[in-house]
């Protein structure tokens, strides 16, 4: 009797995590979209979304034009990051694992660097979103090929981390001597989105931000009996009847493309794929990717949306680093809940 009441107990509090998880990324969805150098409140923020005779205002353009694409960009970037930090942890049996630490975020910004200042667009007169999404998914899947075929090699996860921030350390040196060559406004151009930022999204590259990562997080949730079941080790797994070696294959690849579909328009964003995942594991006390997954899509969306508005509004009208933005915030909100976890 006692365990079934500490079980419905467990239940409800975790129902009560995704309310709340839920609720706070709509209300900072409309933080996002309402504060900022010009305040705009609800009704007129309504008005402007269910209106179609509002389109001359000035209100209007601040929305569709800037604040809309931009929201919709951190909640897609953070749940994606999020997501991929997961996998990727649940692949290397590794809580402190994320795509920035495995360098695969640095192998995209080189890929995206080669599209932005070397020009690398096989004759396209310009910078298109698929271009930049192309050389981030092949700079990301560079690493990950580095980093397996170390995998198969070395025993010891600290040793592979270590090559992973070789690798990331390898594609920034690269990445700097081409910058020497760049001419003066590319360089420009990709200084400003190395430096991470939500800002400036169109909504061609939101159509294919948003076409890309649903899927994939959709794709990512279809994954989670089998990586629950992975977490168990790879002889129980293939007992199981999981086609191990194709599940592994499945997490690199939409790890990849989840990282490449976020840094290829923001920049390199650290932090919210360690920082999210380590959260959710916290806050709903379980280590099951069926929770897990929907909740580090929310917590994710969640950190990188308020981190965003913070980058947005603390110095106004100048605008922080949003990958400064999130290690700052990130990191002591970890520390804290794993202090107090270890004071329960």
């Amino acid at each position: 009797m006692e365990r079934v009441v500490r079980s419905n107990i467990k239940t409800t509090m975790r129902i009560l995590c995704f309310a709340a998880l839920a609720v706070g990324v709509g209300l900072m969805f409309l933080l996002n979209l309402g504060v900022g150098s010009a305040r705009i409140d609800l009704s007129e923020i309504a008005r402007i979304l269910f209106s179609p005779s509002s389109e001359g205002d000035k209100n209007f353009l601040i929305i569709q034009k800037i604040r809309l694409p931009r929201a919709l960009a951190s909640l897609a970037g953070g749940a994606s990051l999020a997501t991929s930090g997961l996998l990727l942890q649940t692949y290397f049996a590794n809580p402190i694992i994320e795509p920035y630490i495995l360098g695969i975020t640095s192998g995209s910004t080189l890929f995206v660097g080669l599209v932005m200042l070397g020009g690398l667009t096989f004759g396209v007169p310009r910078v298109t979103p698929l271009f930049l999404f192309g050389g981030a998914f092949l700079g990301a899947m560079l690493v990950m090929a580095i980093i397996l075929f170390a995998a198969g090699r070395v025993k010891s996860m600290v040793t592979l981390l270590i090559i992973g921030l070789m690798a990331g350390y390898v594609c920034s040196a690269a990445t700097s001597i081409l910058s020497v060559y760049a001419e003066k406004q590319r360089l420009t151009n990709f200084v400003m989105w190395n430096m991470g930022s939500f800002s400036g999204f169109t909504w061609a590259q939101i159509r294919l931000m948003y076409g890309v990562t649903v899927p994939m997080l959709g794709v990512s949730y279809l994954l989670a009996k089998p990586l629950n079941l992975l977490s168990l080790g790879d002889p129980y797994a293939h007992s199981m009847g999981i086609n191990v070696k194709a599940t592994r294959y499945g997490i690199i690849l939409i790890s990849s493309i989840l990282v490449a579909a976020t840094t290829a328009f923001t920049g390199p964003v650290s932090f919210i794929g360690l920082a999210a995942p380590h959260i959710c594991r916290i806050l709903f006390q379980t280590s099951n990717n069926r929770l897990l997954i929907p909740a580090s899509v929310l917590g994710g969306g969640l950190l990188s949306g308020f981190c965003d508005f913070v980058a947005r509004n603390i110095v106004s009208p100048m605008e922080l680093p949003l990958g400064a933005v999130t290690a700052l915030i990130g990191a002591p909100l970890v520390v804290f809940l794993l202090m107090r976890k270890d004071k329960l």
